[in-house]
């Protein structure tokens, strides 16, 4: 049998002997058979400057043996290593990880990383022999009778629906799945269980932790070591592409098929306005019967947001993916359209905004995950030092985006899009206070200051649209963003989930100031004849049937702005940039079962 030291000898890279790794070889007696087959692999893949800086057998050798290990379990092994007894455990390798977590291993990574680094400097386009056009879709105006009709078909098909998240109507349980990372997921399980998984089952959720991936130092995709840790391969996330193989590799996708399920819906957890147009969005894949259903928002030509579009390629492939806005323009302009992306009559650009919210029809989706086990077309995104694009001003790395998922579906597929409007289905919470403020003014902040006020707009304007009489805006600023300060109106999701459950138990002449906020929790509250200025909140059991009308007047809650840099105030307050001051509100509880009125 050959010698871990002759495996090694019989090498060869690029052509020249394994003489280039001599450090390498005097400390073979450290590792165990598994660990020098991860060497000979590191070795054929051009990967032998991770061994240069090892010292002679004795000098950090537990450094050494913490190269190849990650973590260590209870399973205690003999062997016996260079002559010395040791005690080792059963071990979860780093490199090994790193190998498995990737599909084809580490060997796949770099081949793929050295074609896409040199496609990257030689400025190879993406799009090269590919047509833009305008795809198929449904655009949507909230309220409307087509609306109405996509929003009850959307709410029949939720209990056949996953919901995935990338960080009801019905008795089904709705499978609820969170893609975690070595970084998020131990702060995301606690997060549930300290808030008793926000009233879902625990049954229902399932975390799905995602590996990361080795950084590459050079256009020779030779693997990074960690700056703080010359015995280890540094890492950065691959993206949320990942979540597409994390499904089908963990066997959750059959498992909702053989349960009757139809659908599976991703999302991100930085858009809170979601979920209002969810509804609708499933009815459109369920009418039009889409394999594929990217949800969307009006854009205007060049802004900054990815455009959902159909490319035809001159050999005959067609698809349907989002194009980064500083592609398409550039896009068009070379395949016939001299003006580039600019708007239509509508005001807005053809190609609707992508906000990064699929829904896959579940059977068609497994089909295809079976073609390619889950793979994204990956990318890589180099800065380079210079134009020479010779070397990286930092590590870079393969990346995949769950998104890019239609990019291997045939032309047969069935790919479209769902445009709602922007204040009912997109407004992101992804910029900290101080970047924040840096945005130019009349663009959006995407803070959570701008987040939360786009929930009071959102349900401001749904109420104006069942008739209710509610107050302009006035302007404030927080945090040194100026937004529009609505009436704070919020209500359970039980109590308003659609347009026509709101229109259903809103009634007569009502009206709310702008200085006056509203609180709803309960399934079976009614509002009539209502004049609010002020502060109300309602709560009910399920079972209690209240009607609320009358004039409603109190001092309400005032809204006191809070330095963010002031840390005696909670991170949570702060990054609103403001507190709620509960001075006077007219509340009541309803416990029991019943009918009730409440007249003011």
């Amino acid at each position: 049998m050959e010698s871990a030291t002759e495996a090694l000898s019989n090498l060869s890279v690029n052509g020249d002997s394994v003489s280039s790794v001599p450090n390498l070889q005097k400390n073979l007696c450290l590792l165990f058979p598994e660990q020098i087959e991860l060497a000979k692999m590191l070795v054929e893949t051009g990967q032998s400057h991770l061994f240069q800086h090892w010292p002679e057998p004795g000098v950090d050798n537990e450094e050494k043996k913490a190269f190849l290990i990650r973590k260590r379990d209870e399973l205690g092994i003999e062997a016996v290593v260079c002559g010395e007894d040791l005690k080792l455990w059963r071990v979860n390798l780093w490199v090994t990880r790193l190998n498995s977590s990737y599909p084809g291993g580490l060997a796949s990574y770099i081949k793929t990383a050295r074609e896409l680094l040199a496609d990257s400097k030689a400025g190879k386009n993406p799009f090269d022999g590919f047509t833009p056009s305008v795809p198929t879709g449904e655009n949507l105006t909230f309220g409307d009778e087509n609306f109405i009709k996509f929003e009850e078909t959307g709410v029949r098909e939720a209990q056949n629906a996953a919901f995935v998240l990338v960080a009801g109507k019905c008795q089904r349980d709705i499978p609820f799945v969170i893609m975690t990372s070595d970084d998020t997921h131990a702060r995301t399980l606690q997060l549930l269980e300290s808030n008793s998984y926000f009233g879902m089952k625990p049954s229902q959720v399932k975390l799905l932790k995602q590996e990361k991936v080795a950084c590459l130092e050079d256009n020779d995709a030779r693997l990074a070591l960690d700056p703080q840790n010359k015995y280890r391969i540094q890492t950065k996330p691959h993206g949320h592409g990942d979540v597409h193989s994390l499904l089908y590799s963990g066997g959750l996708l059959n498992t909702w098929k053989d349960a009757g399920l139809r659908w599976v819906l991703f999302f991100q957890d930085t858009n809170g306005l979601l979920f209002k147009a969810i509804p609708a969005s499933l009815g459109v894949s369920a009418t039009k019967q889409y394999h594929v259903n990217s949800l969307a928002v009006p854009r205007k030509a060049k802004e900054a947001i990815g455009g959902i579009t159909r490319l035809t390629h001159t050999d005959g492939r067609s698809m349907v993916i989002n194009v980064e806005y500083n592609q398409l323009d550039p896009l068009l302009r070379a395949t016939g359209h001299p003006d580039g992306d600019v708007n239509s009559e509508t005001g807005y650009s053809p190609f609707p905004g992508n906000i990064n919210q699929l829904i896959l029809e579940l059977g068609p989706y497994i089909e295809e995950l079976k073609k390619t086990g889950g793979c994204i077309k990956e990318f890589v995104n180099p800065k380079y030092k210079d134009a020479s694009k010779t070397s990286f001003q930092s590590s870079t790395r393969l990346e995949c985006m769950m998104q890019d998922y239609p990019k291997t579906l045939p032309p047969s597929a069935r790919v479209g899009f769902t445009v709602m409007d922007t204040w009912l289905a997109y407004a992101p919470v992804k910029n900290n206070p101080e970047d924040a403020a840096k945005v130019p003014k009349g663009n959006p902040y995407h803070s959570a200051t701008s987040g939360e006020m786009a929930i009071y707009r959102a349900n401001s304007l749904i109420l104006r649209k069942v008739g209710v009489q509610v107050d302009d805006p006035v302007q404030r600023v927080f945090n040194g963003q100026e937004v529009e300060v609505w009436p704070r109106i919020t209500w359970k999701p039980q109590w308003g989930l659609t347009f026509s459950d709101v229109s259903s138990k809103v009634s007569g002449s009502c009206s709310m100031s702008q200085r006056s906020t509203m609180v709803i929790k309960g399934r079976n509250v009614f509002v009539e004849d209502l004049s609010l200025d002020g502060a109300l909140v309602i709560e009910s059991v399920d079972e209690a049937e209240v009607k609320v009308g009358g004039s409603v007047q109190n001092t309400g809650w005032i809204l006191e702005n809070v330095d963010y840099k002031d840390t005696s105030v909670p991170e949570e307050i702060r990054i609103r940039g403001f507190r709620i001051n509960k001075i006077e509100q007219l509340e009541e509880h309803y416990s029991e079962p019943g009918k009730f009125n409440l007249k003011v």
